[in-house]
């Protein structure tokens, strides 16, 4: 869009400071200078705070845990083979440029810090919860949510989304599933840490041999381990697709905001109902088929439910490198490129 002046005024003709602007004086150039310096500064801020939170977190018990016994980590890591797997399948369906080591490490830690913020916000509206089935559902669609994805999305957007090696649309889902695979991390490490401590198992130093003390670890863990092995993939599966819609707002400027709002209304949304769902579906289920136990219907439940977006997550990726690999093979006589409706658009069908 142009300013009539500017669409009237002829190309030769200097609008500097009435219609047009680019940086000159010393002013223009301090102008400049601060804008970048704030930006930098928020980017920073986020930083510490993202540091100083998770130090926190560690420090409230985590962390003791850990150093008095090193297999937890053992748990942990089990815990994240399935979305670690599903975040490398995301990785390798990228048909451009492969992403550097160095972006994908960042993407990954900053997730692991800004969980914290996430963290933070859960706990302040946690209250939510108590007004029964309908503040639970409000919890987990305008909390939850809501916040786990934007955190996510965060942790791609101040980093790997700045840099020139980000330089396709399906980078963002990349980076989104990274991201994913980092606050998964994070968030088993409490979820198993707490559990030990909650249930008062604790490793003593009477096995002495790794094998003992191993698989001390795992009775003591093992369960809450294989659920937060299920629950681990849907964070990378809702983060991919949030991050998809970051990095086709990269590429389209002028509708960056609402594309970026698009994916996380997605994301939120399937997260959001994951987490409603799977306290309520297994339950049922039990009344319908007795006998069979409630842990087991979980497993199915997460397995249905996580499979079926990612089902979707997969056309949509290979959507991608379908057109991709068509304007590639046949530069000379391009195809006709018209725009495809996607799974969330009404009129797809």
């Amino acid at each position: 869009m142009e300013d009539p002046v500017e669409s009237r005024a002829d190309e030769s003709e200097d609008l500097y400071d009435v219609a047009s602007w680019e940086p000159r004086t010393a002013l223009d150039r301090l102008a400049v200078r601060v804008h970048q310096g704030g930006r930098r500064l928020v980017r920073l801020t986020l930083y510490v705070l993202g540091f100083v939170i998770f130090v926190g977190i560690l420090a409230g018990g985590a962390g003791a845990i850990i150093i008095d016994n090193p297999f937890v980590l053992g748990l942990v890591v089990l815990s994240v083979v399935p979305a670690g797997l599903l975040a490398l399948y995301v990785y390798r369906t990228d048909v451009t440029t492969k992403e550097p080591a160095t972006l994908i490490a960042a993407t990954f830690v900053l997730a692991i810090l800004f969980a914290g913020f996430a963290a933070v916000v859960n706990s302040t509206f946690g209250a939510i919860q108590q007004a029964g089935l309908i503040g639970l559902v409000l919890y987990y669609y305008l909390v939850v949510g809501p916040g786990e994805e934007f955190v996510k999305l965060l942790a791609v957007r101040l980093y790997a989304y700045r840099d020139d090696r980000f330089d396709s649309v399906i980078d963002g889902a990349v980076y989104g599933a990274v991201a994913g695979l980092g606050f998964a991390t994070i968030e088993n490490v409490l979820y198993i840490t707490q559990n030990l401590q909650g249930s008062g198992a604790v490793l003593t130093a009477v096995a002495v041999d790794f094998l003992a003390q191993f698989s001390e670890a795992v009775e003591a863990g093992g369960q809450i381990t294989a659920v937060r092995s299920l629950a681990g993939p849907g964070h990378v599966i809702y983060s991919a697709f949030a991050g998809y819609y970051l990095g086709l707002a990269k590429f389209n400027r002028e509708n960056a905001i609402p594309i970026i709002l698009k994916g996380l209304i997605i994301a939120a949304f399937i997260h959001g109902t994951y987490n409603v769902l799977v306290g309520i579906v297994p339950g049922l289920v039990s009344l319908i088929v007795p006998g069979v136990p409630v842990l087991v219907l979980f497993f199915g439940f997460v397995v249905v439910y996580v499979g079926l977006f990612f089902f979707i997550l997969y056309r949509k990726l290979q959507r991608y490198r379908r057109r991709y690999k068509e304007v590639h093979d046949d530069v000379e006589n391009p195809a006709e490129m018209t725009p495809e409706l996607t799974e969330f658009d009404p009129d797809a069908g």
